[in-house]
């Protein structure tokens, strides 16, 4: 069940215990080796991928002799997101016949490995990152994973600063490395604060959490944030209230790409759209940049 929920996934974001005081079964124990966290849920997803081709493997090589062997396997891991192009990627990277019949379980395995990699890249949120334990665990997993993005996150320094801010005590902006105290703070909130200053924010530059959510949008996903809009001169919707909404697209995103995400009738009616920061207007094939707050056109 866990790993159907993986399929429609572009990006993995793995969330583990890097003071090595909980295994992958998230069981309590001592001086655990964080790396074979990453080991285990590679493997669990490699061997979940490897499964989807092994039970339909005869059928997938008797299809390879009148249609090509990529995309005979795009058709079978399209559940999965997995694209033609990356798939023809690995095959000539991995010196991987057209012909299926040539193929062995090595071949598949590694097959298997790389388009993993390729179609769900993970970024390891190194958490706990204040422990004394994870620092040098930190370091181990950045040896052993050199082409892996290795953030470390500390989530409970991040809740208690969510919490100061909600409260009024503190100035804080998620992803920030910096808080300013605006509130009266007791003596044991003045503490924590100095502790999440002092083992996350000095050393680590913030607490990592909204630095994953970044990275992994902006970074990997390439994704850019548009403002749909009701009125353009007041960046506002209809109620007044300023940038209301904010949308995540892929780069190269047009005017009508915006539409149809918002609604798909309002894809539907699409006749223009207006770059509120500009005047300009925009046609349905008009790219977006990051950032463009947008007013769409629409037919009555």
């Amino acid at each position: 069940e866990f790993l159907n929920d993986l399929r429609e996934a572009d990006l993995l974001i793995h969330v583990l215990d890097a003071s090595g005081r909980t295994n992958e079964q998230g069981n309590a124990i001592e001086n655990y080796d964080v790396c074979e966290t990453v080991k285990f849920l590679e493997n669990e997803i490699d061997m979940w991928i490897y499964g989807i081709l092994e039970r339909n493997w005869h059928s997938l090589v008797r299809k390879s002799n009148t249609t090509k062997f990529s995309l005979v396997l795009t058709e079978q891991l399209s559940g999965l997101k997995i694209k033609e192009e990356d798939i023809k990627e690995i095959m000539k990277k991995l010196e991987l016949s057209e012909r299926g019949e040539a193929w062995k379980e090595a071949h598949i395995l590694e097959f298997v490995r790389e388009i993993r990699k390729k179609s769900k890249p993970i970024v390891i949120a190194a958490n706990k990152s204040d422990r004394k334990e994870a620092k040098e665990n930190i370091e181990k997993l950045k040896e052993e994973y050199p082409e892996t993005l290795i953030i470390p996150c500390s989530a409970e320094s991040e809740l208690a600063l969510r919490e100061a801010a909600k409260d009024k005590l503190i100035d804080y902006i998620p992803g920030d490395k910096d808080f300013s105290v605006v509130g009266n703070l007791n003596g044991r909130q003045e503490k924590a604060l100095e502790i999440i200053k002092k083992e996350v924010s000095d050393i680590y530059g913030n607490t990592g959490v909204q630095k994953c959510l970044n990275e992994a949008v902006f970074n990997f996903l390439k994704c850019i944030v548009v403002f749909p809009v009701e009125n353009e001169h007041h960046f506002s919707d209809k109620q007044g209230r300023i940038l209301p909404d904010a949308y995540l697209l892929k780069e190269n995103s047009t005017a009508l790409d915006l539409a149809y995400a918002v609604h798909t009738d309002i894809g539907n009616a699409f006749v223009s759209a207006i770059d509120a920061k500009t005047g300009k207007k925009l046609g349905k094939e008009s790219p977006l940049k990051d950032r463009d707050v947008v007013k769409i056109m629409v037919k009555a």
